[in-house]
């Protein structure tokens, strides 16, 4: 017997595989915008607030695989949350923090310079997430509950 209760549990893990792929996907385009943009000929500010702008559909997506179950809201809230210490943390100058930030991965996931138009960016980057995921949500494709009748 099928019901719907056994489907329940399995509903937060192919959210988060989802949003991961997601997550994926925004990375591989982040990096290759960071990387590649201004030898392709990118201007400056759309290889930097670009980059800014998908860091924090990122970190949107991440949040969400890692807690399926908030809403998108409480989701973003947290994003944001997380992107305001980040970039705060950008004022903080301590030794190990600062040797941190030039490695390649501090670089990228904690930035080394302060500047409040990245907080306007990750606000775009949040709402970009938001949306993106209300699209996957809804994609028959990536959500056969979503199908309906068309499923047998």
């Amino acid at each position: 017997m099928h019901g719907a209760q056994p489907d329940q549990p399995v509903a937060p893990l192919r959210i988060s595989l989802i949003r991961a792929g997601l997550a994926l996907a925004v990375i591989v385009c982040g990096l290759s915008l960071r990387w590649y943009g201004f030898p392709v000929g990118f201007p400056a500010f759309v290889v930097k607030y670009g980059g800014s702008l998908l860091w924090a559909t990122m970190v949107f997506l991440l949040v969400g695989v890692c807690l399926p179950r908030l809403s998108r809201t409480q989701i973003a809230g947290i994003a944001i949350a997380i992107a305001v210490v980040v970039e705060f943390s950008r004022l903080v100058h301590v030794p190990w923090l600062d040797a941190f930030r030039l490695t390649t991965a501090g670089a990228l996931l904690l930035g080394r310079i302060f500047s409040l138009w990245n907080l306007v960016a990750y606000m775009v980057g949040i709402a970009f997430g938001i949306w993106l995921d209300g699209c996957a949500a809804r994609s028959p494709m990536l959500n056969p509950q979503r199908a309906g009748s068309t499923r047998e």
